[in-house]
């Protein structure tokens, strides 16, 4: 999949409750030099049914206002653009991301809740499906802890490593990597295994201080106990284990259980990371 270098950052916005991932989403869109996109669905059948076929465009046009006004009180500079398509919201945001830099919504009121949420919730749906990365934005503010990012040596959670570097990187934290194995695995070698690739991304982002730590466990909830203390938490989509669903396990569990923001990295492009200063030996982005 591949995205111009000016991609932006996509934020579904469905209603008042979406408006603390406005806040997330340009924070992340001014930190990597993107514009931010916030898009509205509209359904003119709704329309038809409501006291006044205005009532529900004035406030979808409201909402993306106010969602606008945060963002650039948030960001001043950003650029942010606000748009009110036709349609259902999943299918538009599918389709939309694959043109996307990241894309950002809320949790569907996963984190916390304590319920079984069905897997046909947007979210979860998005995470599976999205062409390009997804932030998954919890009601709560996180923490000013690491950013965490889970890797199990698979080539896809060595692309949520490299996304990792970049977040923390952007936002001058520490980096955790964290990697959970059997208990008859070699500790020791996984160890080595860890810090070798850590290492090899760490010579191209010496300003991002790293920890490395090996833990023994089921690898989704020892990722969701450690998210706890941490700003924001990444994981690929899937591990490359053959008969695997489009999402993992290890990824559903964070989705649903993580109380920090979730980072579902997914999509290949070709465009740097970042703005105009990307890593001039950077050709691809998780």
């Amino acid at each position: 999949m591949a995205t111009s270098a000016d991609a932006a950052v996509l934020v579904g916005l469905g209603s008042d409750h979406d408006l603390p991932v406005v806040t997330q989403a340009a924070q992340e869109a001014s930190a990597h030099g993107r514009p931010l996109h916030l898009l509205h669905t509209f359904d003119w059948h709704a329309a038809f049914s409501a006291d006044t076929v205005a009532a529900p465009r004035d406030h979808a046009e409201d909402l993306i206002t106010r969602g606008a006004q945060l963002a650039h009180g948030i960001e001043p500079g950003l650029t942010v653009r606000g748009e009110i398509v036709e349609g259902g919201m999943l299918p538009i945001l599918i389709r939309r991301s694959e043109a996307a830099f990241l894309l950002a919504v809320g949790d569907s009121g996963m984190a916390g809740s304590g319920k079984c949420i069905p897997s046909d919730t947007s979210a979860v749906q998005l995470a599976a499906r999205a062409g390009c990365p997804l932030l998954v934005v919890r009601q709560e503010q996180p923490p000013p802890g690491p950013v965490l990012v889970g890797v199990d040596g698979s080539p896809s959670s060595t692309l949520a490593l490299e996304w990792a570097f970049e977040c923390a990187a952007r936002r001058c934290t520490r980096l955790l990597a964290l990697r959970v194995v059997e208990p008859d695995e070699d500790t020791d070698m996984v160890t080595d295994q860890l810090t070798e690739v850590v290492t090899r991304f760490s010579t191209r982002r010496t300003d991002v201080e790293t920890e490395c730590r090996v833990i023994r466990g089921d690898p989704g909830q020892v990722l969701v106990d450690v998210s706890r203390s941490a700003q924001v938490a990444l994981v690929a989509a899937r591990g490359d284990e053959p008969g695997r669903a489009m999402l993992g396990a290890v990824a559903q569990s964070m989705l649903y259980h993580s109380p920090a923001p979730v980072i579902v990295v997914r999509g290949l492009a070709e465009a740097p990371l970042t703005g105009p200063d990307a890593h001039p030996n950077r050709d691809q982005r998780p």
